[in-house]
């Protein structure tokens, strides 16, 4: 059965806004991307909202409710209360209008990391890989880059000078899917610890608690490549023999 309640948008721009309050139906079923489409169409034609699929694939509609960052298409009326909701732009990221962002911050991290460097010699087709190593990584395959993990990590949540020295959660398990490539040469560790920050993570797994794929970002990805930049820089074996270098 519907109901009527109020949604609270945030609008404005980068120079300032406000909440403005829309009071709108419910109907049984419905996303909450439903409620705003349903403002925009018959309350406020100007208002500014990225959708594309409408099925949790494409990370478009990312914004927070009450508070809480999630996909619009994929968060139910049900699940929230029922008189009002708040419904606010990513914190973590400039806004453009209303509930659109600038997130090209995480498109010029994801530039700054090499991509897979195969064996010299060897050609496509001819790699070759046990099953357990291909499941190892297809599990971060699953990042939609909705930039929900990213948005709600406090070490640039709450501290815009980390920016320009931490990459973030989404980054983390990019790095972890080529490290873990049995084939992939490269040594990303250098990177990870003096570029992208990752020694800035204290492991809070807020990323992974609001990741719509469910992927395991702070157990699977995170906490294994802190495990593996320790050992390249502290073992001691690597003191007396600097020039071994071994895969895991």
């Amino acid at each position: 059965m519907g109901y009527r309640m109020t949604v609270r948008i945030w609008r404005g721009t980068a120079e300032g806004g406000a909440l403005v309050d829309y009071p709108v139906a419910v109907a049984e079923g419905e996303v909450v991307l439903d409620v705003v489409h349903r403002v925009q169409a018959t309350q406020a034609g100007d208002l500014a909202v990225r959708w594309n699929c409408k099925a949790g694939k494409c990370g478009s509609c990312s914004a927070e409710i009450n508070g809480r960052p999630g996909l619009l298409c994929m968060t139910r009326m049900s699940t929230l209360p029922r008189d009002a909701i708040t419904v606010t732009p990513l914190r973590t990221f400039p806004v453009i209008r209303d509930l659109v962002c600038d997130v090209s911050f995480n498109y010029r991290k994801a530039q700054e990391i090499p991509s897979f460097a195969p064996p010299a010699g060897l050609a496509p087709g001819e790699y070759r890989m046990w099953q357990a190593d291909v499941e190892r990584s297809q599990e971060f395959r699953k990042c939609i880059e909705c930039w929900l993990c990213q948005t709600v990590c406090h070490v640039i949540r709450d501290h815009e000078d980390n920016k320009p020295a931490f990459a973030g959660p989404r980054f983390f398990i990019r790095h972890a899917e080529l490290d873990m490539h049995p084939l992939d040469t490269r040594d990303r560790r250098p990177q990870l610890r003096n570029v992208h920050g990752l020694g800035l993570c204290n492991i809070t797994k807020c990323c992974t608690e609001v990741c719509p794929a469910e992927i395991k970002i702070t157990d699977n990805a995170i906490i294994p490549m802190k495990e593996r930049v320790v050992d390249r820089r502290y073992d001691p074996l690597r003191r007396l023999f600097p020039a071994w270098r071994r895969k895991r």
